[in-house]
């Protein structure tokens, strides 16, 4: 229609300004700086787990582990032990070793460890040395915590679970100390990774990485032998449901990449057999191969552990559900349920169900170990707790005012969670566990024998002469720790004067009992202590002539 002569222009409809709130501007703030806040929160997380390098005195296992690193860079060979690879071994040693520290050439892996951390009265300096060789790997897993969401699930929920992976005490707790499994979280997760990105992109680069990514895991544990393939076919299974591919185009897909599969295992198969030296003796790398069967023989006999009061030598299939229901922060579970909840609604888009087949894979394996000596031994896990925990986050982030609030509130709650925990992350336990939680669980999640810095300390201030005691660890306790007089304990009953006694040592070896007399309750678990020292002593007191 025409318009008339005279008439007015039509006017344009004004702009309504949009407010944005502030969500939103920390939703955008946080997708633009993503990569930098990731880093920082590693930052963090480093500098906590240096802090406690020398509050802590070695674990059981640590001086066995430098020990056979030490052997494979000083003497060139690898014959103390080879039920472990050798790369997280020789990233224990690395800086001793740059240090001027060497073999000593002991008969017994332990007391060869332990010479060499208190060689030149430098124990604090060599032991944070060899626990500093560890945190390359807290770096990498947490890396590939972030890249992994990043690409599936974008930089909101990256950041995310970069923050619940880095604030997890037990991945704290394992990333501090000289021995093997951080390096297999770091390695299982950045091969199961460049394996999802490989399948997509068959590049000859990508199967260099994937060959190199499969080396490294397996020179970090031979637990990823099975986990690896597991965790694989469950995800395999998951794409069949979720995706279903057309039975055609599946075939034309793994022909296509059979080539390239044989070249990353060939590189795969040359890397481990260079973390031998190229050893040779009948066949490439022989210390490989007795280490796979060492480790099978190990899981065939069984090894002594304890949960829930009871004992076993050949393991409980529930230990690992009940030792990750007691060690993961109560915020984290909550995050995870909700996360399982967000990713089986949307199961059709397959990524969303990578990182259940990852978890699942390692639960089911690690279920029928014959093998219960920690959390530590499925501590993978918690790359994928993470990310599925970071799922669930945005999604009650996304689901409105109250949900948000939910979401704020369990992620602050992880955090303060995390920071009252230091620096004990090895001996934390929610509160499910309540205060006494070596009735649940003791070993490596509880007492591996980190406190007698702390006993030492409370003893001189206690002015002790003499203390009863059997030490769990190799250790000059006397002559360079500080401790009085040791005598060994007496399981029927506390000697007069100061008696310390080991959870471990109490729970699981029965202060020496061991399986012997079922019947009978040693005297530790019917006297009140004095105190406890640390997390993981018990310290009592018995006046002279009572």
């Amino acid at each position: 229609m025409a318009k008339k002569k005279g008439a007015p222009a039509a006017r344009a409809p004004l702009a309504v300004p949009v407010e944005i709130g502030w969500p939103k501007k920390l939703e955008t703030f946080i997708r633009a700086h993503s990569l930098a806040l990731a880093l920082a929160l590693i930052l963090a997380g480093s500098a906590r787990i240096a802090s406690t390098y020398t509050v802590f005195n070695h674990t059981i296992d640590e001086p066995a582990h430098i020990a056979c690193g030490m052997e494979w860079l000083s003497m060139h060979t690898y014959q103390y032990e080879a039920q472990h690879p050798p790369l997280s071994r020789v990233m224990t040693a690395i800086f001793p070793y740059v240090a001027g520290e060497r073999s000593w050439r002991r008969p017994l892996m332990y007391n060869e460890g332990a010479a060499i951390l208190y060689t030149s009265n430098h124990y604090d300096r060599n032991l944070a040395l060899a626990r500093l060789g560890i945190l390359p790997f807290f770096w990498l897993g947490s890396l590939v915590t972030f890249w992994w969401t990043r690409k599936y699930f974008g930089e909101l929920t990256a950041v995310i679970a970069t923050l619940l992976f880095t604030f997890t005490p037990s991945v704290l707790a394992h990333a501090g100390l000289a021995t093997t499994d951080m390096a297999l979280t770091a390695t299982f997760a950045a091969a199961f990774f460049v394996m999802l990105v490989w399948l997509e992109t068959p590049t000859w680069k990508w199967t260099v990485i994937f060959g190199m990514a499969l080396a490294s895991t397996v020179l970090s544990k031979f637990s990823v032998l099975v986990y690896f393939p597991a965790s694989a076919a469950i995800a395999g299974a998951l794409y069949w449901i979720g995706a279903r591919p057309a039975w055609s185009d599946l075939v034309s897909m793994v022909r296509a990449r059979i080539p390239k599969l044989a070249c990353a295992a060939l590189v795969a198969c040359f890397v481990i057999w260079a973390g031998y030296r190229f050893s040779f003796h009948k066949y490439p790398a022989p210390e490989l191969w007795r280490g796979i069967e060492e480790v099978r023989e190990h899981n065939r006999l069984g090894n002594p552990s304890y949960l829930l009061g009871e004992y076993s030598d050949s393991g409980f299939w529930f230990y690992y559900p009940v030792a990750l229901g007691v060690k993961t922060p109560l915020a984290l579970l909550a995050l995870l349920g909700v996360g399982l909840a967000a990713c089986w609604k949307r199961r059709s888009r397959v990524p969303y169900l990578i990182p259940i087949a990852f978890a699942a894979g390692i639960l089911l394996v690690a279920s029928w170990s014959r093998i219960n000596i920690g959390i530590r031994h499925v501590l993978p896990m918690y790359v994928a707790f993470a990310m599925v925990g970071a799922i669930g986050a945005v999604k009650l982030w996304e689901s409105g005012k109250w949900a948000r609030w939910v979401a704020i509130a369990l992620l602050a709650w992880m955090v303060l969670t995390s920071a009252l925990a230091h620096p004990d992350y090895l001996a934390y336990f929610n509160a499910i566990a309540g205060d006494e939680p070596e009735k649940i669980l003791v070993d490596s999640d509880l007492d591996w024998g980190q406190d007698m810095k702390r006993l030492s300390a409370r003893l001189r201030e206690l002015g002790a002469t003499e203390v009863a005691f059997d030490p769990f660890i190799i250790a000059h306790l006397e002559r360079v720790h500080g401790f009085p007089h040791i005598v060994p304990l007496d399981p029927n009953g506390p000697l007069p004067g100061w008696n310390a006694v080991s959870l471990t040592m109490l729970k699981l070896d029965r202060m020496g009992l061991k399986r012997t007399h079922p019947e009978f309750q040693v005297w530790a678990e019917r006297m009140k202590p004095a105190e406890r020292v640390g997390k993981s002593v018990l310290l009592f007191y018995v006046p002279p002539g009572r």
